[in-house]
């Protein structure tokens, strides 16, 4: 190789280094920025309420972790964790059972009727909430939907489906047909093909799809507020965290404390999972 050529390769190096090094420093500057509030909720969470109002900020004086003893008390967490749990299982598993079940569907027959059916279930994705949120609420309560850990559940797949169907659609049609028909000619009807075939195959795309509404179902706010307000015995962990906002009176240690015992689940299992969601996201955005 030329002097000229090592030269060329060295400053284009130099540039690609220079590149890295300014897209690294954007992305830790983007990430603070991101927990710079979540810090904030921390640290104020350990204050007294005169620290809080004087300068939220500012780390605290001292901890005060009778804080925490005190809303752990005052909410009945074990209760609220109990709640969420029920919410967010159901929820969860309407949206994978029949979302993956009408991406193969879709996926599998490809005509104007299944085309159209795709249509349909991937355009409430651009409904905003608060546009149905009042109408919502009228046909749960017509259907007994609402002031129920279930019936809020059943709601979120309505939320969920559109969004997993459209992960799991572009993940199914890279799977190869030959599965199915192998399966169909040893006698396979096209749900037990489904279920022992090809819904295995969909371990990395479901863990990314879990990932994403655990996130959303466990820390909602409105939709909770709206449905499971109205009774101590229904309230999730953040609508717990609210009541100590009121309108002429916040108790802001107390609801910063509410909000990390609230968010803490969903953070440890976002951690403990975060490796499948890039996976499943790829995979699902390879024939997507």
């Amino acid at each position: 190789m030329s002097k000229n050529n090592i030269e060329v390769h060295k400053r284009n190096g130099s540039k690609i280094n220079v590149r890295l090094i300014l897209l690294e420093l954007f992305v830790v500057i983007l990430g603070l920025v991101f927990i710079y509030p979540v810090f904030i909720m921390v640290i104020n969470s350990f204050k007294p309420f005169r620290e809080v109002v004087i300068n939220v900020i500012a780390l605290p004086s001292k901890l005060e972790f009778a804080n925490y003893s005190y809303v752990i008390n005052r909410i009945n967490i074990l209760n609220l964790l109990k709640n969420n749990v029920i919410v967010t299982v159901t929820g969860l598993f309407g949206i994978i059972l029949f979302s993956s079940m009408a991406a193969y569907l879709i996926s599998r027959r490809s005509t104007k009727i299944t085309r159209l059916c795709y249509m349909i279930c991937i355009i409430p994705m651009l409904v905003p909430f608060q546009t149905i949120m009042i109408t919502l609420l009228k046909v749960a309560k017509s259907m007994n939907l609402s002031d129920s850990l279930l019936g809020l559940g059943v709601q979120y797949w309505g939320f969920g489906i559109p969004m997993a169907v459209f992960i799991y659609s572009g993940f199914i049609r890279t799977v190869p047909r030959e599965i199915d028909e192998s399966a169909m000619i040893d006698g396979a009807s096209t749900i037990r093909t489904f279920f022992q075939i090809i819904f295995p195959l969909l371990k990395t795309v479901t863990a990314t799809i879990v990932v994403l509404d655990v996130m959303w179902i466990w820390n909602d706010f409105l939709l909770p507020l709206l449905m499971v307000n109205s009774s101590a015995n229904t309230k999730t962990l953040t609508l717990a965290a609210y009541s100590f906002v009121g309108q002429y009176n916040t108790q802001w240690q107390y609801a910063m404390t509410a909000m990390v015992l609230t968010v803490t689940p969903s953070i440890l299992f976002f951690i403990v999972m975060q490796k499948n969601i890039v996976k499943g996201v790829v995979a699902g955005a390879v024939k997507g």
